[in-house]
């Protein structure tokens, strides 16, 4: 056969071409999303037969309350939410949800974490409340993503201190919506050349120790204030001295452990273990401390580092009980 020529012959494949083509897809998402220099990191997967209109199964790997409304609505199927407790607030219909969601967890990935409110100490400020008290003009950072669950967390905030974030223009200071995490340079980079005098956001251990070392503090929310966000479905949490030796004592916070995988209770119990089994399947294949599998025993409990704010699915719960990591 010369070079010009090709072979009718078929070709011999492991796999169906249809599997085998979405597979690739799959894999290259896959390999893009592990790379340090890409930024399009959120995920949503559908699939379906092959030639239908409809897509009746989407995955969402989303950090936004947004999603559990399209998940309520049957447009996402599983979804990802950070952190758990933004669960407990759709369940008891709590502000930015307007009704109970019968929601229910697959496993929550463990990620032990809290709020910091970290204000400069030549701000003199004490407590949130000292900012309603002396309409402090306060110039605050917050996380630029709209969406973010921060967003809601830091609302309910800011009411249960009894101020809003208008509030805080109004009294002559500013709200800054910034890019990217606290430990950035236009935002800790912010706090250094004096630009701002606060910054909320989560991810204690990524920045809090950073924050203190340009003489910042950290704002505990009192008993009143916390028992008025545990109310709405807010959990508290604890940053301790321990971890940030610059700080003078413990500090009550917010906790924002954990990110749930879940769905609706109404979900299928045959597509929910068509789901785990999948899960199980690829725990080796997920990136994880040390290259290991997905702790899934320690994922399907309730733990410091992932709460389940809401209960299993059933029939998640079934399959983690016949897998051995439920007794």
């Amino acid at each position: 056969m010369s070079k010009n020529e090709f072979s009718l012959k078929p070709t011999r494949m492991r796999t169906h071409p249809h599997t085998t083509r979405s597979r690739l897809m799959l894999e290259v998402a896959s390999a893009l999303v592990d790379r340090r220099d890409w930024n399009l990191l959120q995920a949503r997967i559908s699939l379906r037969e092959q030639g239908s209109d409809d897509w009746p199964l989407t995955l969402f790997g989303s950090d936004s309350p947004a999603t559990i409304h399209e998940v309520a609505a049957g447009k996402v199927q599983f979804a990802m939410i950070n952190p758990g407790m933004i669960l407990k607030l759709a369940a008891l219909g709590s502000p930015p949800f307007k009704e109970p969601l019968p929601l229910r967890i697959i496993a929550v990935l463990p990620a032990l974490d809290q709020m910091v409110f970290a204000v400069k100490q030549q701000t003199g400020l004490q407590s949130l409340t000292d900012i309603r008290d002396r309409k402090f003009p306060l110039k605050l950072s917050l996380r630029g993503q709209p969406d973010h669950s921060l967003q809601v967390i830091i609302n309910h905030v800011c009411a249960a201190a009894g101020f809003s974030l208008d509030d805080i223009a109004a009294w002559g200071g500013e709200v800054r919506y910034d890019a990217g995490m606290p430990y950035g340079d236009n935002r800790i980079g912010a706090v250094r050349r004096s630009e701002i005098d606060a910054i909320f956001d989560e991810g204690a251990s990524a920045w809090g120790n950073m924050a203190l070392s340009l003489g910042m503090t950290f704002l505990s929310l009192d008993e009143t204030i916390l028992r008025r966000l545990e109310s709405v479905g807010l959990r508290r949490g604890l940053i301790e001295k321990k971890s940030f030796p610059k700080l003078a004592a413990d500090v009550l916070t917010l906790d924002f452990s954990g990110w749930p995988i879940y769905t609706m209770d109404s979900t299928a119990d045959t597509l929910v273990k068509d789901f785990c089994r999948a899960l199980e399947a690829s725990k080796a294949l997920i990136p994880w401390a040390k290259d290991e599998p997905l702790p899934l025993a320690h994922m399907v409990q309730d733990s410091a580092e992932g709460h389940l704010e809401v209960p299993l699915h059933r029939a998640a719960e079934a399959f983690w009980r016949e897998q051995g990591y439920l007794e």
